[in-house]
């Protein structure tokens, strides 16, 4: 299929908040398995399904928020809220996607005894194997849109063995970088690729204002905190924190979060963890985990309010990063040699996916044989028969439940 007929056939037309939040609610209910897996839910839906932006686009912004500090997976969907309907899209995107689990780990956190959830639950294993039946399928089709040729699929695959060799950020920004600069060297004499420009309705100018009230108040709170010894600017100020410096997203974050709420006793170091199992059984982002964590505190703000609170505060750095970045993100992108870049970079994206199949999906999903025909059936429905994601979520958790009763 040539360039030309497969852009015209992107959704290139601005959608509406409402059918952004619509689209985001259903993802933030069945996105189970963590960040990378958010990625292939995120894909079949936004990409495949719907065509609000073409693998090229998509990558490029999976790409840029590998780059910035924060939940990669909601970062992505606020900037396709973005492109979609504007500002309002880009809440829409997050309030949709965010909700389910925020609200289920505030319930948690009023009744620790009644919500709790064993870890080795036959059905929450069942999860993680139709993780790996999503990120599977975002692999395949990524990699055949993305890395079609034997140069790109060598730069997805350098991208995935040093991923592996060094997992963490730095590994991932690394892979990143050198797949930027082996695109920059081999693609910068060939012809442009076409690509279906995703639309931000915000200029250069808003951007750099919102670049600069990041790092206004990441500067800035922690001197209002001890100047003002307010309980609730200290807590905006340690989850704004923690949003802002923390690269890779998911678990990495838990380390910083502990250390900002269990030495003060702001919450105790077992109700911490309890919160934290409490986090794998849910869907949507684990960042939600501060809204837990803002509702089980024992100063106050706590509860529903706190939850707000912590919940807001770390995720207000993606917010401002991603709308501050995209519209110079969106320039940059147009010129020819970004585009040889860029070409790169999307192949090292395509190796980032299948080194995150390995580890942490398959390694975690997949223990034994029962596993691997639950994986692949799973796979199966998904990538030749069609099936939706969140109903292939739900029989992939009756048949760990069953696989466990077995």
């Amino acid at each position: 299929m040539s360039v030309a007929s497969e852009a015209a056939k992107i959704k290139s037309h601005p959608g509406t908040w409402l059918e952004v939040f619509g689209v985001s609610l259903k993802l933030g209910l069945t996105s189970f398995g963590g960040p990378i897996a958010h990625l292939g839910y995120f894909r079949e839906e936004y990409v495949a399904r719907r065509r609000w932006l073409d693998e090229a686009s998509y990558a490029d912004l999976v790409a840029l928020c590998q780059f910035l500090p924060g939940p990669a997976s909601s970062q992505v969907g606020i900037g396709i809220g973005l492109s979609r309907a504007g500002v309002a899209g880009a809440i829409a995107a997050w309030v949709g996607f965010t909700m389910p689990s925020a609200m289920a780990l505030v319930l948690f956190a009023y009744g620790l005894e009644v919500f709790s959830v064993p870890l080795d639950a036959g059905w929450l294993h069942g999860l993680k194997i139709a993780a790996v039946a999503v990120v599977a399928q975002a692999v395949w089709g990524m990699a055949r849109a993305l890395a079609p040729d034997r140069e790109r699929a060598t730069v997805a695959v350098a991208a995935a063995v040093l991923t592996l060799a060094i997992p963490s950020a730095i590994g991932q920004v690394g892979a990143i970088v050198l797949g930027g600069v082996a695109g920059f060297a081999i693609f910068r004499k060939l012809p442009a690729p076409g690509v279906v420009e995703f639309s931000i309705l915000l200029g250069r100018r808003t951007g750099a204002a919102l670049l600069i009230l990041f790092f206004a108040l990441l500067g800035g709170l922690p001197f209002v905190a001890a100047a003002t010894q307010n309980h609730t600017v200290s807590l905006v100020d340690a989850f704004y924190r923690a949003g802002s410096l923390v690269f890779g997203g998911g678990h990495v974050v838990l380390p910083l979060l502990q250390a900002s709420v269990v030495p003060p006793d702001w919450v105790t170091n077992d109700a911490f963890l309890a919160g934290y199992g409490a986090a794998q059984a849910v869907p949507g982002p684990l960042f939600t985990f501060a809204a837990y964590l803002g509702a089980a505190m024992g100063p106050e703000p706590n509860g529903w309010l706190g939850g707000l609170i912590c919940l807001i505060a770390i995720f207000l750095p993606s917010f401002l990063l991603v709308m501050g970045v995209l519209p110079f993100w969106h320039e940059l992108r147009r010129r020819v040699w970004a585009q040889a870049v860029l070409r790169g970079v999307n192949a090292a994206v395509v190796g980032l996916l299948l080194a995150a199949l390995y580890n942490p999906v398959w390694t975690s999903g997949i223990t034994n044989t029962a596993d691997f025909a639950l994986g692949i059936a799973a796979f199966l429905l998904l990538a030749i028969w069609g099936v939706p994601p969140w109903l292939v979520v739900i029989l992939s958790a009756l048949g760990g439940a069953i696989a466990a009763m077995a």
